[in-house]
């Protein structure tokens, strides 16, 4: 804002203002900052939700996660025995393996996860890993749930 002071002109005003009002050629970028940082926590907190499908209880094992660079193709097979190819059922288990092959541009290297229902009969499972492998995938592996770690007693040591 700018001010600047005259002298009087006998009027009985000692000082007179005038104040001159300019447009702020500068861009506030703190609002726009905020809702940025909104909206980064609201996709952190919601990306990993999006990647559930189909809701299955996965049995429990101690073995380690694989480690891997791209996302893998998801094959359930939930408690009643359906097959699901990422969240899309599929009626026939025959009609798997060119589905596969159409979603991997026929690249027999990519990873594919197998998620099983606990309750489900291993054989169902089994059958439909074979179905992937003799197709000419190499990358199959069965998904599990992370057991509990156990707390070695206060007495004992290893």
């Amino acid at each position: 804002m700018a001010v600047s002071l005259h002298k009087s002109n006998g009027d009985g005003n000692r000082f007179r203002q005038t104040r001159r009002f300019r447009a702020m050629s500068e861009i506030n970028v703190t609002p726009m900052v905020d809702v940025m940082l909104v909206l980064l926590i609201v996709f952190m907190v919601a990306a990993p939700l999006l990647t559930v499908g189909v809701p299955i209880d996965l049995p429990k094992t101690k073995a380690e996660a694989l480690k891997g660079q791209d996302e893998p193709l998801s094959i359930t097979v939930n408690a009643q025995g359906k097959v699901y190819l990422q969240e899309t059922e599929v009626g026939n288990v025959e009609e798997l393996v060119p589905r596969l092959a159409a979603i991997a541009n026929n690249k027999r290297d990519t990873r594919i996860f197998i998620r099983g229902d606990r309750t489900i009969n291993y054989g169902r499972v089994m059958e439909v890993m074979g179905l992937i492998n003799g197709a000419g995938f190499t990358q199959v592996a069965l998904v599990t749930d992370m057991a509990p770690r156990a707390e070695p007693a206060a007495g004992k040591r290893r």
